[in-house]
């Protein structure tokens, strides 16, 4: 059996159904069950439970070989903040996991999660996968970069609905982006090949592209051009500080917002394919497909 957390999200959702397509018995755990009806419909069973709820994840636990942990709170604020969603929340799954004599876990951190990351939400990743490491579970930690479904649409939903592109920065820097559906298969390597037993295991998409060069895929995916207004970094800056004490969560966007463009955030697949081959999402393709004419 394995449990999935964060089932009803995008990537948690993905794995449920990679797995359950191949027939693998599957737990998923929301604390909104109605959501998770598609995937019981398949076959998974359904379990009501939350990460800050210590004794739900002991339930939710208890006949596990494996867990794959997909939850995160990066838009969170107060109980569901990133340091009681990401940093405690995943301590007591981890914790809970070791109690029910779990034989692997399989981590979703962030590409580029470091102690000293200027954004709090990749520190606590950083100090997440540290605490698994601590703890004696088999595991993999798996770093995706930005999923290019969530990036993407929000670039191009004003666009479509108002005719104008807000670019944070200058857009000029080259970023990174991953398919969920891409980032679902290596969750499945994770649980599946030995050989990534203890390992960390980075995932980006084939290519880098700037945010200027998105917004013109879009252009030429839907045939409607956007006015384009940039918010300098320097205006940034001010901004994080002045409201980050009334509206923490649009402070920590602004701060990632700032590190996008103006550190490298470019990644290079060529590595990690090596260990583990397949045929990576190109976001010009996924552009084309979500929004062509």
């Amino acid at each position: 059996m394995i449990l999935i957390i964060g089932a009803t999200g995008n990537l948690g959702g993905a794995v449920a159904r990679l797995l359950l397509n191949e027939g693998k018995s599957v737990r998923a755990m929301t604390r909104t069950p109605e959501k998770a009806e598609a995937l019981k419909k398949l076959g998974a069973e359904v379990v009501i439970g939350d990460v800050r709820d210590r004794q739900s994840l002991d339930k939710a636990c208890q006949g596990l070989e494996k867990i794959f942990a997909a939850s995160h709170s990066f838009e969170g604020k107060g109980k569901s903040s990133p340091q009681i969603v990401d940093s405690l929340g995943n301590r007591n799954l981890i914790d809970a996991a070791k109690s029910a004599g779990v034989k692997h876990f399989v981590f979703t951190s962030a590409l580029g999660a470091r102690p000293d990351h200027p954004v709090d939400f990749f520190r606590i990743k950083c100090q997440t996968e540290q605490y698994l490491r601590d703890s004696g579970l088999s595991y993999t930690i798996l770093r995706p970069a930005a999923f290019m479904e969530s990036w993407v649409e929000m670039i191009a939903q004003p666009m479509l609905a108002t005719g104008k592109a807000t670019i944070f920065g200058k857009g000029k820097n080259p970023v990174n982006y991953v398919a969920v559906a891409d980032v679902a298969r290596f969750a499945q390597i994770g649980l599946e090949n030995p050989a990534a037993k203890n390992q960390v295991i980075e995932i980006g998409g084939p290519e880098n592209f700037t945010t200027e060069q998105i917004i013109a895929m879009i252009e030429q995916a839907t045939g409607k051009s956007a006015k384009r207004s940039y918010t300098p970094v320097p205006v940034m800056k001010v901004m994080k500080v002045l409201i980050r004490p009334f509206n923490p969560v649009m402070s920590r966007m602004i701060t990632a917002g700032i590190n996008f463009d103006t550190t490298d955030q470019t990644f290079d697949m060529t590595e990690t394919l090596k260990k583990y081959p397949m045929q990576l999402t190109r976001l010009e393709d996924y552009v084309r497909e979500r929004y062509g004419k």
